[in-house]
């Protein structure tokens, strides 16, 4: 015997009846409900900002000795420090070079004084440095500026800028800058070119006595009436 055919309307409510005896077999309604009923998940806290660091500032007053405690603050600024040691003494002369009667020496004259100021070198002996430097007008009038021999320099002054001392027959002594890169006298030379009259042709013997200590001996040229 063949079933009635269900019509489209039944068939669904039994479909949906035997669905139903199944969750109910498999516990999931009372399983929906405790879903609803939990609580939604904590939303993650925002991170808090660091607030910034506050420094305090006082003002301390710093402790001063009892000796000075009554004096004016001192003010401290960069002032212009000159080195002592590189300001030659001042020659004592008051006396200024007439270049109206500047000296010309003729070449035999000239070669006169020099010869006789290496035979002077020559009876110093050896136990002492010592040079022959003829001197030009630009050593003895306008200029002003004595270049010394390379091989001197080298060997006996100072390697950088210093201060020099020049000492004459009679004893006087007369500070003088050395220019170690130049390798000669500067400021200090006019003063004892001028007090001991050095003119053009004169030959210069220089001696080294002890260290930056120059004794000078004066070989005068002739000159001509």
């Amino acid at each position: 015997m063949v079933a009635p055919k269900l019509s489209y309307e039944e068939s669904r409510r039994q479909r949906m009846e035997e669905n139903k005896k199944r969750m109910e077999a498999l516990n999931l309604p009372m399983l929906a409900q405790a879903l609803q009923k939990t609580p939604n998940s904590p939303k993650p806290s925002p991170m808090k900002r660091a607030k910034a660091r506050t420094v305090e500032k006082q003002l301390v007053e710093v402790r001063r000795s009892s000796r000075v405690a009554n004096l004016p603050t001192p003010v401290y600024k960069e002032v212009a420090v000159v080195d002592r040691e590189m300001r030659p003494r001042r020659y004592s002369t008051n006396r200024h070079r007439d270049l109206s009667n500047r000296v010309y020496a003729s070449d035999e004259a000239r070669d006169d004084a020099t010869a006789r100021a290496e035979a002077f070198e020559s009876d110093l002996g050896s136990d002492y440095p010592t040079m022959v430097k003829p001197m030009l007008q630009s050593h003895v009038t306008g200029g002003f500026w004595l270049g010394l021999p390379k091989y001197f320099c080298s060997k006996n002054l100072p390697k950088r800028d210093d201060i020099v001392i020049l000492i004459d027959e009679d004893g006087n002594e007369c500070e003088v800058i050395y220019l170690a890169e130049k390798r000669g006298l500067s400021g200090g030379w006019r003063g004892f070119a001028i007090d001991h009259d050095l003119v053009d042709g004169d030959a210069l013997v220089f001696q080294l006595i002890r260290p930056k200590t120059l004794k000078v001996y004066i070989l005068r040229v002739e000159r001509a009436e």
